[in-house]
């Protein structure tokens, strides 16, 4: 069973920082390309950035670029998420899942993990 873990999140003021992390199971996780997700309140889930499989490439979404990094550990199927510069607009419940831009609609999301950033 494909399973995630995301943690790490939290509330931090505007210009912040924080290290988001995924724990991956149910699958050969260094064989996937991995994503991660963001849902705003009262909005859907947006693409916030995408990992090869052996995270030698990675694309990001505008809103994100030069702040965020994405990065994986395939030695402990851990895919992360290191967030800079943060803004009230990066608040919300962020997840991650397989794939490159696009999820397999077949899996199921993690609970994901809350970031708030506030003054």
């Amino acid at each position: 069973e494909v399973q995630f873990v995301e943690s790490g999140g939290g509330m931090v003021q505007p210009g912040g920082s924080l290290r988001l992390s995924c724990a991956a199971s149910g699958f050969t996780f260094s064989s996937y390309p991995m994503n991660w997700f963001h849902r705003a309140p009262g909005k859907g889930p947006e693409w916030v950035s995408s990992i090869n499989f052996s995270g030698g490439s990675t694309i990001y979404a505008d809103s994100v670029k030069g702040r965020f990094t994405i990065s994986r550990d395939n030695a402990k199927n851990t895919l992360y998420l290191q967030m800079n510069s943060l803004k009230p607009e990066d608040t919300g419940l962020y997840y991650c899942a397989r794939g490159w831009k696009l999820r397999p609609p077949g899996d199921v999301w993690g609970q994901g993990t809350q970031v708030t950033v506030s003054s």
